[in-house]
């Protein structure tokens, strides 16, 4: 079995297809208190994105933390990325980026912390991808990954009018428990495996979707953020994300 469910092609089209890439990172970007807090707690220094170009993540913990940052992908357009350091106030060597195959790399166990948002779950073999995360880390650092859960409603929309991109996506590793059983089974303590997120719906290229899905899709996120304000709570059915944090003992 092909372990990647997609290749580089996939991700030049994906991204050259995209517009408006570099924006100012806000400081409450997405999982920022998840990242603040283990950041204080853990007294992060040097962290890895792992498949994460642009580099959001990578930018981000260097904007607002200060922290010796590495960007690591298999595809990196350095103009993107330069111009993303640049919007964010940024200079080009305040991150370091690697353009490389993460199962080929052979830098190792060097990083206080090794997080990637958004990656695992276009792998086959999830074990296989997380022992790449693991490899990386110092003994004592931090894993952090976050996926989307497209077991919940979101799903059921990315299936329903995204066929092509439901199916680049391991719908079965969107499972905390079975990230959790993982992450110990590769040694590591789990802190968190849990839903992450009260509601959302998204669609890639939605601009480009017929009107009436664009309409459904709206009004079913209007009523899912009008439910979830009112009585706010993660789960299966509902939450957009899957959060997993897991520490690598001395």
């Amino acid at each position: 079995m092909v372990n990647l469910l997609t290749d580089r092609d996939f991700w030049v089209n994906y991204w050259t297809s995209k517009k408006g890439l570099s924006f100012r990172i806000p400081e409450n970007y997405l999982f920022h208190k998840e990242l603040e807090e283990i950041i204080d707690r853990e007294k992060i220094k040097t962290a890895i994105e792992l498949g994460g170009f642009p580099g959001y993540y990578a930018v981000f913990l260097r904007k607002y933390f200060k922290l010796d940052v590495t960007l690591l992908d298999y595809f990196i357009h350095p103009p993107v990325t330069d111009d993303l350091l640049e919007t964010n106030a940024l200079q080009a060597g305040d991150i370091h980026v690697i353009e490389a195959d993460l199962f080929n790399h052979q830098e190792r166990g060097k990083y206080d912390m090794v997080l990637s948002c958004g990656l695992i779950e276009h792998f086959n073999d999830t074990g296989d991808i997380i022992k790449k995360h693991v490899e990386f880390l110092k003994p004592g650092g931090t894993l952090f990954i976050t996926l989307p859960n497209f077991r919940a409603l979101n799903g059921w929309f990315q299936r329903k009018f995204d066929r092509e991109n439901y199916e680049k996506h391991n719908i079965h590793c969107m499972d905390p428990e079975l990230l959790a059983s993982i992450c110990k089974q590769e040694g590591l303590t789990v802190k968190e495996a849990r839903y992450f997120g009260h509601f959302s719906l998204w669609l890639e290229q939605e601009k480009e979707k017929p009107v009436a899905v664009r309409l459904f899709k709206k009004a079913t996120w209007i009523a899912g953020k009008v439910l979830t304000k009112i009585i706010p709570f993660n789960s299966k059915a509902l939450s957009p994300y899957i959060l997993i944090e897991a520490k690598k003992e001395l």
